[in-house]
């Protein structure tokens, strides 16, 4: 895989994380939606834990490579 591709993966994924807390926050402010609002917020935990163990992934496969001075 390479690298920008994975980064599109990347992105794609926080879009759905937003995406779905946007569906839950709708949900709970007009309550008119026939699916729970722990439906969407179950599905932005799913897509972060995705979204963890896919860089933690790269990490270990040398896709990526974090900063080494952080300051």
């Amino acid at each position: 895989m390479t690298p920008l591709l994975f980064k599109l993966v990347l992105v794609l994924l926080l879009v759905v994380v937003l995406f779905n807390l946007g569906r839950a926050f709708f949900v709970m402010v007009k309550g008119e939606s026939t699916a729970p609002m722990s439906r969407y917020l179950g599905r932005r935990v799913l897509f972060s834990a995705l979204v963890i163990v896919l860089l933690l992934v790269a990490l270990g496969m040398g896709w990526i490579h974090p900063n080494p001075r952080p300051y």
